[in-house]
C-alpha cells in the first residue's frame, strides 16, 4: 500500500519481497501474492509486465519446489492452501515446469484417469486457460456443464477469465450472460476476465457498458451491481 500511494519506492517493495522467499507461512504468502497481483494490474500497460512475471517465477519457484504437487505425509490444510497459491501463481507467470506438468494432469483429469483434488483444481484450471486456446475454454465450458456440484461451476466461472486471445474473451463475456451461469454468479465470471488480462479488463469494460441496462435491471442497485463496478 505505501508503494501505491508513492510514499516508498517499487524497487524497495520488491527487494522486502525477495526476502520472504523461504518463509512457510500462507497469510504471508497470501498477502505477497495480492500484492504482487496489484502491481501486476499496475505495470501491464507498461514495458516492464513481462519483468514482474520473470520476478514472479523467480520468488514463487523455491517454495513451489519445496511444496511440490502432492500432499506430503502430516501436512496442514493451509499446506493444501499454500500448495495451490503457489502452483496458481506460478503457472500464470509462465513457469514452464508447472504449465506442462498442469496440462498432463488437466488431460488426466478430463478424461477421468486422475481426478484432480479440490484444492489442485483452480491453479491448474488457471494454468491450461492462461497458456490455451479455443479448444482448453471449449473444454473447461464442457466441465462446467457436465459439472454436478454448484461449487465446480463456481470454481470454473471464477477462473474462465484467464483466458488471453481477445475472440476467447468475448466468448466468456457472452457465457457470462447466458442461461448457463446463475445470474448471482455472472459478476464473477465478468470480474474474473477484468482481472485476467490487460485485454481483458478493457473488453470487460466495453461489455458492461454495452450491457449496461440489462444488467442494471437484473440486479436493480443491489449490492452485486456496486460489486461489478469495484471489479
Amino acid at each position: 500500500p505505501q508503494a501505491r500511494a508513492g510514499i516508498i519506492s517499487t524497487v524497495e517493495v520488491l527487494k522486502v519481497m525477495e526476502a520472504f522467499v523461504n518463509e512457510p507461512n500462507y497469510t504471508v504468502w497470501s498477502d505477497l501474492s495480492c500484492n504482487l497481483g496489484i502491481l501486476s494490474t499496475l505495470l501491464s500497460h507498461t514495458d516492464f509486465h513481462e519483468d514482474i512475471q520473470a520476478f514472479v517465477r523467480d520468488v514463487f519457484s523455491p517454495i513451489g519446489d519445496r511444496l511440490g504437487w502432492d500432499p506430503k505425509p502430516g501436512e496442514g490444510h493451509l499446506d493444501a492452501l499454500l500448495r495451490g497459491l503457489v502452483l496458481g501463481k506460478l503457472g500464470k507467470a509462465g513457469h514452464k515446469a508447472t504449465l506442462e506438468e498442469a496440462r498432463r494432469r488437466f488431460k488426466e483429469h478430463v478424461e477421468g484417469k486422475h481426478i484432480l483434488s479440490a484444492d489442485l483444481r483452480s491453479p491448474v484450471y488457471v494454468t491450461v486457460l492462461k497458456h490455451g486456446d479455443s479448444s482448453t475454454l471449449d473444454t473447461m465450458l464442457k466441465l462446467h456443464k457436465q459439472a454436478d456440484m454448484q461449487e465446480e461451476k463456481n470454481r470454473i466461472e471464477r477462473v474462465l477469465g484467464a483466458i488471453s486471445q481477445p475472440e476467447l474473451i468475448q466468448k466468456v463475456l457472452t457465457f457470462a450472460l447466458s442461461e448457463e451461469v446463475r445470474p448471482q454468479d455472472t459478476v464473477s465470471v465478468i470480474g474474473g476476465v477484468a482481472g485476467g488480462s490487460k485485454q481483458g479488463r478493457k473488453a470487460a469494460w466495453k461489455f458492461v457498458r454495452d450491457n449496461w441496462e440489462e444488467l442494471y435491471n437484473r440486479y436493480q442497485g443491489g449490492f452485486l451491481i456496486s460489486r461489478l463496478i469495484k471489479v
